[in-house]
């Protein structure tokens, strides 16, 4: 590691820091003429840079107040040791104002301030935390040809700064030499680099990591398991998990809220809410105090399941214990209850939580504005549209979404296209949702050339259509008889890399058969195991239908039968289709035969059928024995 260090200095460090004498290159350049503005400032003080270096004052003390300290001690004589200097800059490096830290430092160098171990590895850190590691590397090489070794801590520094800069290899090799030089890594370093792996999706090596540092007389604390469960609980391995927690149990390492609410959140996410009830439950017999997190995440959870009891429970329990829901236990609790049509209740949440004082959130207002749109509640939704931005919170294209498809729903087409401008002229985009709803609505009021039109802005604005935006066009042009242009774009998308879905084929297949191209049907539909697309139930009741209304009862008859081999059971309208097929050629015996087929898999013949067995029983055509069979 030397080797390259040293290699990598020779490079950088005499161009960075030797001819420019400033390790920040990059940084902000900080003159001390310029930096006595601020001593002045600060220069009423009676007491003097030590008293002001103490934890207490550091640990409060702003910027400008740290840089105008800086002027003050660079001007004391003596000089403040360097001691005194490296508390100054670790405290603003605490700040995370990485640039300043290495200005500063570039300036004590100018002074001829000599820099330790300590403030090299500050250095580092920030050179590190800025994603500069060209000169976190040059820096590091300088110390060590000054005869500075560097500490556990400025190779941790290091390493953080591979693990952030995707370089987790050299990060995995810089413990590996550390080792090898005689470096015992602790538990930051192990946490560190554990970090780092899960960053970079290698789950079981950072898993892995956690029985060496055992091996290694290193025991994880309570901030390594932390970001191992975080890990896994974010790849879904819950289960794993919970392993963990019952191994830190066994290391006499008691878990935190954090950590219990990493696993509860992770197994709600998954879909295991009994679990997270009982982990919950265990929890509390630790005598571990649940927050709003862990709340929020259960409440959440049990409103997706439509578990309102329990949830409804639960928000009683935590107003008991004085924990008081925020804005993201309602929000979950108001979209829930829209999402299953109770409009009343998720209006008196909202209510409730005006009555507390927490302010909605753009996530409250869209979940509100559905509600009303799907009610049909349009006035309600419009002023809920325009008290959200009277209060300063901007609508999203979410927001105008869900509008527009309220008016699009209520064959409101032109108002919601209204919408749709307003919100170019509010500098928001459409996306392919926004389209979607709109072309779907003008093919719904009978404006195909609109619906055209408005997909021709969609490709002209550069917003990519998806294979619902195509299977909506598609649908659309052979319902309104335009079967020749829908074929020239279905082409087109059998040409694309867009991968076609059974739905988009049935629509076409259904187009095709209702124009009368049944043996252009067939051919399709003959291909579709050659294109890898497995047919369901529409796709077989379209051609079916295809094929019985060009009187081919036999070919009709043995697609039925391959569609009950191949698995796809059929429906109510298979068999209503052929009954009636087969009552049209004459054939009582095959009709009969379907109709107790149709009754003994619990299906009914429909209007169609029934008006046809009638009218060919009143003039004579049927016995009354057909009617009885279908009732």
């Amino acid at each position: 590691m030397k080797i390259v260090i040293s290699i990598t200095a020779k490079r950088i460090v005499h161009r960075s820091l030797q001819e420019k004498g400033n390790p920040g290159t990059a940084s902000p350049s900080f003159s001390i003429s310029s930096l006595c503005c601020w001593r002045r400032a600060f220069s009423g003080a009676s007491y003097d840079y030590r008293e002001k270096l103490s934890n207490n004052e550091l640990r409060d003390m702003k910027l400008d107040d740290a840089i105008a300290l800086f002027v003050e001690m660079v001007q004391s004589r003596p000089l403040p040791s360097i001691v005194d200097f490296s508390k100054l800059l670790s405290a603003i490096a605490k700040m995370n104002k990485f640039d300043i830290v290495i200005s500063l430092g570039g300036k004590m160098q100018n002074l001829g301030i000599k820099h330790d171990l300590f403030t090299y590895s500050i250095f580092v850190n920030c050179f590190c935390r800025s994603s500069q590691l060209s000169l976190a590397l040059a820096i590091l090489g300088k110390m060590m040809k000054l005869g500075h070794q560097p500490s556990i801590v400025t190779l941790s520094s290091l390493l953080n700064g591979y693990c952030h800069g995707n370089r987790i290899s050299d990060a995995v090799a810089l413990v590996d030499q550390m080792v090898k030089m005689g470096y015992q890594p602790d538990t930051v370093t192990f946490t560190t680099l554990i970090h780092g792996l899960f960053l970079h999706n290698r789950a079981s090596e950072a898993v892995a990591l956690v029985e060496r540092m055992v091996l290694k007389g290193c025991q994880p604390n309570l901030i390594t398991y932390g970001v191992v469960v975080n890990g896994i609980c974010k790849r879904g391995d819950t289960d794993l998990a919970l392993n963990l927690l019952k191994k830190m149990d066994q290391g006499k390492i008691e878990a935190d809220v954090v950590i219990y609410n990493t696993v509860i959140d992770g197994l709600c996410k998954y879909r295991h809410v009994n679990d997270a009830l009982d982990l919950f439950n265990q929890m509390e017999n630790k005598g571990i105090r649940p927050d709003v997190f862990t709340y929020n995440s259960l409440i959440s959870c049990l409103c997706n399941y439509g578990r309102w009891s329990d949830a409804s429970r639960l928000l009683s329990e935590m107003i008991e214990r004085e924990i008081n829901p925020d804005v993201v236990t309602f929000n979950a609790l108001i979209d829930a209850f829209v999402k299953e049509g109770k409009l009343l209740e998720a209006e008196k949440l909202y209510e409730e939580m005006i009555k507390r004082s927490i302010d909605p959130s753009i996530f409250t207002y869209n979940s509100l504005i559905n509600g009303f749109c799907m009610h049909n509640h349009l006035e309600e939704a419009k002023d809920m549209f325009e008290f959200m931005v009277s209060k300063d919170c901007l609508p999203d294209v979410m927001t105008y979404n869900t509008l527009i498809k309220g008016f699009v729903m209520c064959k409101k087409v032109e108002q919601g296209m209204e919408l749709f401008r307003e919100m170019s002229q509010r500098g928001l985009v459409g996306n392919t949702v926004t389209y979607n709803i709109l072309i779907q609505g003008y093919f719904q009021t009978g404006d195909c050339d609109m619906a055209q039109e408005v997909f021709k802005g969609m490709v002209s604005c550069h917003v990519p259509p998806s294979i619902i935006t195509y299977s909506i066009l598609l649908d659309g042009l052979c319902n309104y008889g335009k079967l020749e242009k829908a074929l020239v774009i279905f082409e087109d998308l059998q040409k694309s890399e867009m991968e076609l879905d059974i739905f988009t084929y049935s629509i076409i297949l259904q187009g095709m058969c209702k124009a009368g191209k049944v043996e252009d049907g067939w051919d399709l539909f003959c291909s579709l195991s050659r294109k890898g697309v497995k047919p369901d139930a529409v796709t077989y009741n379209t051609i079916i239908s295809g094929l019985c209304s060009k009187h081919l009862l036999q070919k009709a008859n043995a697609l039925f039968r391959k569609m009950k081999e191949d698995g796809i059971l059929p429906n109510d309208r298979t068999y209503n289709t052929l009954i009636r097929a087969y009552l049209r050629d004459g054939d009582k015996e095959a009709s009969a035969g379907l109709i107790k087929e149709m009754r003994s898999c619990g299906f009914e013949g429909d209007a169609s059928t029934i008006g046809l067995v009638t009218n060919m029983l009143h003039d004579g055509r049927l016995e009354k024995s057909f009617l009885d069979m279908l009732s």
